[in-house]
């Protein structure tokens, strides 16, 4: 495990220099000042998807979604929740496939909500289909202990 961990911030997106012993405490972002691992979602775009999970040195969980998409509606309070569950120990991150057009075709998403886990800048799994928060804690778990 490094002793310096780079996450992005999910409100401005920078990339903050965070001690392994800080990791999952409050923290603010040293640009923006918003908090750092509250387990606020990032919102991304076919500009910042890149950057945001090849910077983070946490697992990165990206909801690629839809506002006119009725499970991704659904799953999104269940998300968010998940997000403040893992704060600390995963990214949370949501792309809107209508309007980050390139991204979602660049990583095939035929279906939505379709979830990816990202480790150091690459796709390691993905699942497509709603799931309750339980299921998501589930699933993520799963996968990180897999990895």
């Amino acid at each position: 495990m490094p002793d310096i961990y780079h996450l992005p911030c999910p409100h401005c997106h920078k990339v903050n220099r965070v001690p392994r012993s800080k990791l999952g405490q409050p923290g603010h972002c040293g640009a923006c000042k918003q908090p750092l691992m509250a387990g606020d979602v990032a919102e991304l775009g076919d500009a910042s998807l890149g950057g945001f999970v090849g910077k983070s040195d946490l697992p990165v969980l990206v909801d690629f979604w839809a506002p006119w998409c009725g499970p991704c509606k659904a799953m999104a309070p269940a998300f968010q929740s998940a997000a403040r569950h893992w704060a600390g120990r995963v990214a949370f991150a949501k792309l809107n496939t209508e309007d980050a057009q390139q991204t979602a075709a660049r990583f095939g998403i035929r279906s939505i909500p379709t979830l990816i886990l990202f480790k150091g800048g690459h796709e390691v799994t993905r699942l497509s289909g709603a799931l309750a928060e339980a299921q998501l804690n589930q699933w993520l778990s799963q996968q990180l202990t897999n990895s």
